[in-house]
């Protein structure tokens, strides 16, 4: 059996413990429309000024879509590495063909799968709300490398936390303040000048910040995803060394 097949059939096995968990379901693809509802639909934008929401809507598409692609894979990964861990599941696994890398692999092929939907409804629903963005080419380059960044980030979170519930409340409390604090919904200059610089420690910035110049500004997206791009292949790895794989 090829680590492709292998990757498959994790993969597939991933896929179908997702859809039958309906609370899962609800929150990774109808989340995101209420979240539209309430934002893009009840609360006024440009209205001027640096404040929250002072910006057209078209400014906060990255945004939007940073929400799905920052929670999802945190919380998803963080919890599965940690339950999988508290039930001894990795050491059973580390005595089949299957490798910790593949594992991974396959359950990050099912989130960016899962994100793509969410975000696809996301772009839909921003599109009929009237928000005046670009569908630029550079989405389908974003969105899944970002994903991949934070499912490795999210198998760090399962290999650390103490348990399934300290993973979830990790995840929770890291992606929190990265959604805030990355030029996504309060911009840079609404932020004191020492602390503006600290934003580029946050790897959602520049997501962000590249998405928002394909879709909206009209820059050159090229940097951020280089960037966005390098540092994916750093968290999967991290994120491999991070499962708790025992070896024979």
């Amino acid at each position: 059996m090829s680590a492709i097949s292998r990757i498959g059939a994790e993969a597939g096995a991933s896929y179908r413990s997702f859809l039958r968990r309906r609370t899962a379901v609800f929150f990774t693809f109808f989340f995101p429309v209420l979240l539209i509802v309430i934002f893009a639909g009840l609360v006024r934008t440009g209205g001027g000024g640096t404040g929250l929401f002072s910006k057209s809507p078209g400014y906060y598409v990255p945004a939007y879509l940073a929400v799905v692609v920052l929670f999802t894979p945190l919380s998803r990964l963080g919890s599965t590495v940690a339950r999988h861990r508290e039930g001894a599941r990795f050491e059973k696994l580390s005595t089949t063909p299957l490798r910790a890398w593949e594992w991974l692999a396959a359950h990050t092929l099912v989130n960016v799968g899962l994100i793509a939907i969410a975000c696809t409804i996301l772009v839909v629903a921003l599109k009929l709300t009237g928000a005046d963005f670009s569908l630029s080419p550079w989405l389908v380059l974003f969105v899944p490398t970002a994903s991949v960044l934070f499912c490795g980030i999210g198998a760090v979170i399962g290999g650390v936390a103490d348990s399934q519930d300290g993973a979830i409340s990790m995840s929770n409390g890291i992606a929190l303040p990265l959604l805030f604090l990355s030029d996504t919904f309060i911009s840079t200059s609404a932020l004191p000048d020492w602390f503006a610089p600290l934003l580029n420690l946050s790897p959602l910035t520049y997501f962000a910040r590249g998405l928002r110049a394909a879709t909206y500004t009209g820059g050159s997206p090229v940097p951020e995803f280089a960037i966005t791009l390098v540092l994916a292949v750093l968290a999967f790895a991290v994120g491999v060394y991070a499962i708790p794989w025992t070896a024979d």
